[in-house]
């Protein structure tokens, strides 16, 4: 996924190294201010960093000049997000899905929000559309998933669980919460099994240890 190219390159430096490269960023940024990569780029710093306003001002200034940057556009939405914002947010997520009308980020920001901001039937449809347009994705199944859990519909969150599952196997926060799904519908029995396999898996099972107790 392109848009998250700058974020995944910074992600395993430590914090002394991101304030070194953000220093970098900032150098090279003051000799070319009018350079959308480099902008981008040291903004991605300012947001590993939790730099929240400094981001925003960055993805403020691209956007003045470049009304439809779609980095620009999922970025400053995700850090509207992260300083309450969520109208703003709203507003970017739309403005990128008119740019980009596929874009999956975006999709899955925007149903996200939707269910936070309690707008249950906009996000359930956002995210029905998604798993419609990106059927093999487990991300999509797991985030529905998580969607009708929070509206009580615990079966369905069941199969899309499952769905995700059969998509990334390996994935074992989607089997934790599977599991959870399962011990609600009291299905304890196959919650046993999934943090039995969650233990082969290399879980701690001392992690589970509530889970188990759940599952009695």
């Amino acid at each position: 996924m392109a848009l998250m190219c700058v974020h995944t390159e910074a992600g395993a430096q430590t914090r002394s190294q991101l304030r070194d490269s953000l220093k970098v960023a900032a150098d090279r940024l003051a000799y070319s201010p009018d350079s959308t990569d480099l902008r981008l780029k040291k903004a991605g710093y300012n947001l590993r960093l939790e730099q929240w306003a400094y981001a925003q001002d960055e993805y403020d200034y691209i956007l003045k000049r470049e009304p439809c940057n779609p980095a620009a556009l999922f970025y400053r939405a995700y850090t509207n997000e992260k300083l309450h914002r969520d109208d703003f947010a709203r507003r970017d997520y739309e403005s990128l899905l008119t740019v980009v009308p596929g874009h999956f980020e975006g999709q899955l920001g925007l149903a996200l929000l939707n269910q936070k901001s309690k707008r249950h039937t906009e996000a359930l449809d956002q995210i029905n559309r998604l798993v419609t347009q990106y059927p093999d994705n487990a991300v999509a199944y797991a985030a529905r998933a998580g969607i009708e859990m929070e509206q009580g519909m615990v079966a369905l969150a069941i199969f899309d669980y499952e769905e995700a599952i059969k998509r990334d196997s390996t994935n074992t926060e989607y089997r934790i919460d599977y599991t959870d799904a399962l011990i609600r519908d009291r299905r304890t029995a196959e919650a046993r099994k999934q943090l039995d396999e969650l233990v082969r898996m290399g879980v701690a099972r001392a992690s589970l240890r509530d889970f188990y107790k759940r599952a009695k």
